[in-house]
Parts: structure tokens; sequence; C-alpha cells
């Protein structure tokens, strides 16, 4: 078409501030696909590991005290459970001591609700430990060495992979012992929670109420948490900063739009004699309509795939190295960011140039003849 290379002309003509034009909406496309990769990856990330525990109920004593064997027993008539001793104590290793979590189990129940990374799970009654993976590496720990907890030097037989904070109990920095061990070294008497693991996530409501109806019949003695709504609380967050960090980028392009609206109506301004000769020769408003159009079309273009790809890159940088993981960057509700940044970015170039398109198509031969 005539008037698509009447416009690539003319971007060729003005190549200095044509590609200043194109830098505004590269910028303006990177920020939307960068931001909108991030927020996504971030969200697809808490979705992932949220949903491993959507099916959980952590059973909390009320009134700080703990809950009993009879009362356990009760939670294990309705379903399975998890019994979780747990305190806080100073554990040397080595010669270096610190303060960590300790959390007393039963050993068929560990490899429920953590993983390891090297070594072996605790066994029945075992006077041998398990660390997280935020001490072993803090204090360089392998398999077979030891660690100091009040009178007892328990092997380390395993060391855990990383889980994250959670809402039961924090693997990373802690060490855990067999209940056996646990309740010799600190007499404990009863549990500080209970973990729930219900087979079918649509029982859980049901399971929940069943809990609280049996043991705070009388009175309250027992606080259920449902991780099922507090996962879908925070997917619901991660979609409201998703947006957040969508509308930080549209800010960008917003700005890139009025650079290119000044570069078109600079350009209706210095083309003004042109425009009267082309009318004078027969070229319609619609055609030199159209020309500018096709000038910020192809401004668009050719800013928003470039913002695109270097968004993509971006989006690939932050997710290896914050989240340590690039399969979130190839997921659909990522990759559709790549098409709306490129759709943001022409939307804009063609909406900043419609007013030059439409003054300069508003042009009368005879007058913008006489221009000078």
């Amino acid at each position: 078409m005539i008037f698509f290379e009447f416009a690539k002309r003319n971007l060729a003509r003005h190549k200095f501030r044509s590609v200043l034009a194109v830098i505004g909406i590269v910028i303006g496309v990177l920020a939307i696909t960068a931001l909108g990769i991030l927020g996504n990856s971030v969200r697809l990330s808490a979705s992932e590991q949220l949903h491993l525990i959507g099916n959980e109920l952590v059973v909390f004593p009320y009134g700080g005290e703990t809950i009993s064997e009879d009362q356990f027993t009760q939670i294990e008539k309705i379903t399975d459970a998890i019994p979780v001793t747990s305190t806080v104590d100073k554990v040397i290793f080595d010669e270096d001591s610190t303060l960590v979590a300790v959390y007393g189990m039963r050993s068929e129940d560990i490899s429920k609700v953590v993983e390891k990374a090297d070594g072996q799970y605790l066994k029945h009654g075992s006077s041998n430990c398990l660390v997280g993976s935020r001490v072993a590496d803090d204090f360089e720990l392998r398999v077979g060495e030891r660690a100091t907890v009040k009178t007892q030097k328990p092997r380390i037989v395993g060391i855990l992979t990383e889980r994250g904070i959670g809402f039961d109990i924090n693997p990373d920095s802690a060490i855990i012992l067999s209940d056996k061990l646990f309740s010799s070294l600190y007499n404990a008497s009863g549990y500080n929670l209970v973990i729930v693991k219900v087979d079918d996530i649509e029982e859980v409501e049901e399971t929940r109420k069943e809990i609280e109806d049996r043991l705070n019949k009388k009175e309250q003695v027992v606080v259920v948490m449902e991780l099922k709504m507090i996962v879908e609380g925070i997917k619901d967050l991660f979609d409201m900063i998703s947006l957040f960090l969508l509308g930080i980028g549209s800010i960008s392009l917003v700005v890139a739009g009025v650079s290119i609206l000044n570069v078109m109506m600079m350009s209706t301004v210095e083309r003004t004699k042109e425009i009267g000769v082309m009318r004078a020769i027969g070229t319609s408003k619609k055609g030199i309509l159209r020309m500018f159009l096709f000038e910020s079309l192809i401004l668009g273009a050719i800013g928003g795939v470039i913002g695109a790809l270097l968004g993509f890159g971006v989006g690939y940088l932050v997710d290896v190295l914050i989240l340590k993981e690039a399969s979130y960057l190839f997921a659909p509700s990522s990759l559709v960011y790549l098409f709306l940044g490129i759709a943001f970015g022409i939307g804009t170039s063609v909406i900043s140039g419609l007013y030059p398109a439409w003054r300069a198509s508003k042009l009368k031969p005879i007058e913008a003849l006489r221009y000078e």
C-alpha cells in the first residue's frame, strides 16, 4: 500500500526522532511485560506452594495450654492427624551455638510434612535428628555430624529440603527429633499443634466443623485453622499485586504516548506544505489520515515487539534470581503479558497519533501550499 510506504519513508527521514519515540514505547512495554510476568510468576509460585497445604487443617490449643492425648485421640477418630510438640532451644553444632525451633514428631509422620534433600528419615524411637536446610547451610552441616541438644548429642541422619515458612511448622530453621527423644529431653506432655491432612479438599470445611463440634462441645479448647481460606486470600492478594504492577507499567506507556503525540505533531507542522501538495494532486483526506496513522502504527509495533522481548528477558532474569525457577515464565498466564505489552504499545501509539493524523487530514490544500 502506497500510504504505508510513505509512512516508512517519512519515519526514515527523521531517524533520530523516530528512534526516540520507539525508545519511549520500548520502555513502557518493557515495564508492563516484565512487571506483569514478575507479578504472575510470584502468584503462580505462591499458589503452587500453598496448594500443597490447601487440604490441611492446623489445630492449636486455645488459651496457651497444650492439646492433651485424649483430645488428640478425639481428632484421630475423625481423620488422620499428625501431632507435633515444639520448643525453642539453644543447639550446638561443633563449637557454634544458635537458637532454633526444636520439633518432636512420630517417625512415620515426618515424611508427610517435610522432604529430605540428603540422608534418611528418622526411624521409630530414633535418638538421631534431622536439620533444616537453612541451619545446614549456615553451619555447613553434613549427614553424620552431631548436634548437642541439652544433654544429648544426636547424630544428623538427614538434611531437609527447603520448604519456606509454613502455617504449621517452619522446618528450614529447625531441628526435628523423634517424639520419644523430645519427651525425654523436655519432659513434654501434650502437643503444641496437630496437623490434619484431608484427602479430599472439598471435605476440609466439613472436617473443620466436626473437629470443633467434638472438642469445643462444652467450652472452647482448640482453634482450628483452615489453610484453604488463607490460600484463597493470599491468591487474591497476589492478583491485586499483579494489577498494581501492571498499573505502574502503564504509567510509562502514557509518558511514551505523549512523546509520540509530540513527534507526530511536529511531523504534521513540518510537512504542512508536503500535505498541501498531496492534497492538490488528489490525495483524499482518508489517505492523509491513513499515512499518519501508519507512522504511529509502525512506531508502536517496533517499540512493542522490542519492549516485549526485553521484558521477557528481564522477567526470566528476575524469575531465576528471585524465585530460582524459570518454568513460571512459560506458563500461558505469563506469556499473555508478551502480547498484552505489544497490544498496549501499538494501542498507545495509534491513539497518540489520532489527533495529529486528524489535524493533518483537515488541512486545506491552498492554505497548506502557502505555509512557510
